[in-house]
């Protein structure tokens, strides 16, 4: 059903797993970043999906949370864990339609994590290392898949966290994501041995913002262009 959402209607999302089993899922949650979690109440095992949603969110403020169940009375104590929507059973498509639908605007619109590339692709923001300009091109550079628009670093600025600093007349970088900076050589590892340049002009400022954390501010002040 949700893949047949996700042609419908243009949606760049995947389905990362698919599980009755919730060592498998805390196991693949180990490696993988996960933005939307549909949970059974009851997932026949020693411990619940309210349980399992206790967990994710500690480790995960941003995730998207929708409980499915039977019995609604569950949703006063699922509450707490700041629950996007509640999918009754037997569930049905126009049901899980109307919710998936509901979440992509609410990502869209709402200040978050997530950053819209395009009409149909949103991605979260944890997910990019650096965007890199390509003469017409912005190329975000992510940890599994690489996205191309066709826009400027003007356009963008306001729309990107706190944690993105422009190093490079050609690079804006995720500061949460740098494994290694080598000042002498000016380049920024990544922990999957991919790298960008950090500008001499943007070095100061960027070791600035690399030890105190004031991203926005300096991202601000920098000629973007």
């Amino acid at each position: 059903m949700l893949e047949s959402i996700f042609i419908k209607h243009n949606i760049d999302a995947t389905i990362g797993l698919a599980t009755s089993n919730p060592n498998d899922f805390f196991s693949y949650i180990e490696n993988n970043n996960i933005d939307v979690l549909i949970l059974d109440v009851n997932l026949k095992a020693e411990i619940s999906g309210c349980d399992v949603a206790e967990i994710v969110r500690k480790k995960n403020k941003s995730v998207y949370i929708i409980f499915y169940t039977g019995h609604l009375e569950y949703a006063l104590i699922a509450y707490k864990y700041k629950t996007f929507d509640y999918l009754p059973k037997p569930l049905t498509l126009s049901r899980l339609e109307e919710t998936i639908l509901r979440l992509i605007e609410d990502i869209t619109l709402s200040p978050s994590s997530f950053i819209k590339i395009n009409t149909k692709t949103i991605i979260n923001s944890n997910e990019i290392k650096y965007i890199k300009k390509d003469g017409m091109k912005l190329i975000f550079c992510a940890n599994n898949k690489n996205y191309e628009i066709y826009s400027s670093f003007t356009k963008i600025a306001s729309c990107l966290p706190d944690n993105f600093i422009r190093c490079h007349k050609s690079y804006i970088v995720n500061i949460n994501n740098i494994s290694k900076f080598d000042s002498k050589s000016n380049m920024i590892l990544f922990n999957n041995n991919d790298m960008c340049s950090v500008g001499e002009k943007y070095k100061n400022n960027f070791l600035e913002v690399l030890n105190n954390g004031n991203c926005k501010t300096y991202l601000d002040i920098i000629n973007i262009n």
